[in-house]
């Protein structure tokens, strides 16, 4: 079935913060929410049964990784990307634009698709908005996005402008040749940091009648009242009837000025790349757990979270394994932040049911002041 998107309320003080249901095939799920992203159809470390017990609905998984290893036939040969990894929630998958801009040059980025070199090999690759949706399609996973260019920060107006209507021309192309009865397909708003831009995006995209939107083209760089300015103008001429996605932001407070500016879902790599280098969040900001100052000291990273890592470990057991190497230091830590994140996110749908939410955030914000430097 596709998705379907159920406002229960917005907070009372301010209407762009909303709380909702996303129904999907495999349940329903409460937004705001967070993505752990899953890049090869595994978040790196976690067993999917860990990701349960850590709160999680949608995991992400990336279109151009999995397109090279091993191949969208042999995952829709699996039975599709859900089967494949033995994850029983939903699922997203991104459309590759991310990375392969990431590889691409300038030059390379015509009307038709992207010339780039694949990062494993180096042999040519050529991905265009149909074959991407191609992917997706054998890759079944409940949500496919959209083929964009993400521009990088800074550009000048004029490229802006014509990579935002080039993705336009995209997204009708991959609309176009969408063929899977049961998965969703999200459009994606563009325009930098133009307010202009972002309006004509979301107001053309909006027109082709895509499942749910997101908000592409930020953090790449740009300052965070830049990032918080996209994000106002593309929201505001979204439809409140459907889902409003916030692609590759997962630190705390960003997520927070998300919420209050509409978005309902979010995904980061963020939670398991720090961990791998022995970093971890708590409300007081993020901490280094390789820090001297935690080599004896026996309490959990945070007293009240409930993850497996708090409840099983201390700060000095997690520190060894960390300057040990050993790879389950950065899965207890990845645990913990993935559970941070979600939890932060219960947090917040608390607080709009509750008509809070911008006592919680100021609450939270005053909290994580420390963050960095510990």
């Amino acid at each position: 079935m596709k998705i379907k998107y159920e406002l229960i309320k917005n907070n009372k003080n301010d209407e762009n913060v909303r709380l909702g249901i996303l129904n999907t095939n495999h349940g329903s799920f409460e937004t705001p929410m967070f993505m752990p992203v899953g890049t090869l159809a595994n978040v790196k470390t976690l067993m999917p049964e860990e990701l349960k017990a850590c709160g999680s609905a949608v995991v992400l998984s990336n279109t151009y990784h999995l397109w090279l290893r091993p191949g969208e036939d042999i995952v829709k040969k699996a039975g599709g990307l859900n089967k494949f990894m033995n994850y029983d929630g939903p699922t997203l998958t991104d459309s590759g634009g991310f990375q392969v801009f990431s590889l691409a040059k300038p030059k390379d980025i015509t009307e038709e698709g992207v010339k780039f070199k694949s990062h494993i090999d180096g042999k040519n690759l050529f991905l265009t908005p149909e074959k991407s949706i191609e992917i997706q399609n054998k890759l079944d996973s409940d949500i496919a996005m959209s083929f964009d260019e993400c521009a990088p920060y800074p550009s000048t107006r004029e490229y802006i402008e014509n990579s935002m209507r080039r993705t336009l021309r995209w997204a009708k192309r991959g609309k176009d040749v969408f063929n899977n009865p049961n998965q969703s397909l999200f459009g994606i708003v563009q325009g930098g940091e133009f307010e202009d831009l972002r309006y004509e995006s979301a107001i053309e995209t909006v027109k082709m009648n895509f499942d749910g939107y997101a908000v592409g083209g930020t953090s790449v760089g740009e300052p965070k009242d830049v990032m918080y300015n996209m994000i106002s103008y593309a929201t505001k001429y979204l439809p409140k009837d459907k889902p409003r996605y916030l692609m590759g932001v997962g630190e705390p407070i960003d997520i927070l000025e998300g919420v209050s500016r509409g978005i309902d879902m979010f995904d980061c790599v963020l939670p398991t790349r720090i961990a791998r280098h022995g970093n971890c969040f708590t409300k007081t900001g993020k901490i280094n757990i390789k820090n001297a100052k935690y080599k004896e000291d026996f309490s959990s990273i945070e007293e009240d979270c409930d993850c497996y890592t708090c409840t099983h470990f201390t700060k000095a057991y997690v520190r060894h394994l960390i300057i040990a190497g050993e790879v389950n230091g950065g899965r207890l830590l990845s645990i913990h932040n993935i559970r941070f994140l979600i939890k932060l996110m219960e947090d917040i749908r608390k607080s709009i049911r509750e008509d809070r939410f911008e006592d919680f955030k100021k609450s939270f914000i005053n909290s994580y002041k420390n963050d960095g430097k510990n």
